[in-house]
């Protein structure tokens, strides 16, 4: 498997760290290539929420970072096969420009040559309240393929901290890729403690 994240500057840099995280330790049990594209403020709200230098973070799992329109990169064009995409978080604007084919950065021609190409784009926004715009924007996206998964934490399992909070998204979105993760909580099963 062939998977692409992309981090953007929305509120939300726990969802990217916690992603990057299962999907390191899902690449234990299966083959899984992955790259990691930011946004020129990506950065920037890392920083901000978590402290830090993002990509310092994602080389210290031994994964590529790109950036700005570096369109060398493997997943810039279809012909490279890569199977999924997922932005997380993915801000308002970003939709924007993807609802739009406005492929002005590498990170947005990602997510254009894996929607034209029929391959799995999951968009995780974090944003409220959502504007009749957002809403619009993300029903396009709908439209031409893109899984809309908000950061809507769910609560049945009775979190009991921020991090199963975040996982409660984190295994959604790894659902999504066709990832098994032991520590999602299924409706009527107890998750499984994870060290």
């Amino acid at each position: 498997m062939k998977l692409v994240v992309g981090i953007t500057g929305a509120s939300g840099a726990p969802y990217a760290r916690a992603t990057l995280a299962a999907l390191v330790a899902a690449r234990k049990t299966r083959p899984i290539e992955l790259a990691v594209v930011l946004s020129s403020t990506a950065q920037e709200v890392w920083s901000t929420e978590l402290e830090g230098d993002l990509e310092e973070h994602v080389r210290s799992l031994d994964i590529p970072v790109f950036r700005g329109r570096d369109y060398r990169a493997p997943f810039a064009s279809g012909s490279a096969k890569w199977d999924s995409m997922v932005i997380v978080p993915c801000s308002m604007s970003t939709v924007a420009r993807i609802a739009h084919g406005t492929s002005d950065s590498l990170l947005t021609r990602a997510a254009d040559v894996i929607l034209k190409e029929r391959r799995r784009l999951v968009l995780v926004p974090r944003e409220t309240p959502l504007s009749v715009i957002h809403l619009e924007n993300l029903l396009t996206v709908a439209r031409a393929g893109a899984v809309v998964l908000p950061a809507m934490p769910s609560f049945y399992a009775r979190p009991r901290g921020v991090d199963d909070v975040l996982h409660s998204v984190v295994g959604r979105i790894l659902d999504q890729l066709g990832l098994d993760d032991p520590r999602t909580a299924r409706w009527g099963t107890p998750a499984k403690e994870v060290p």
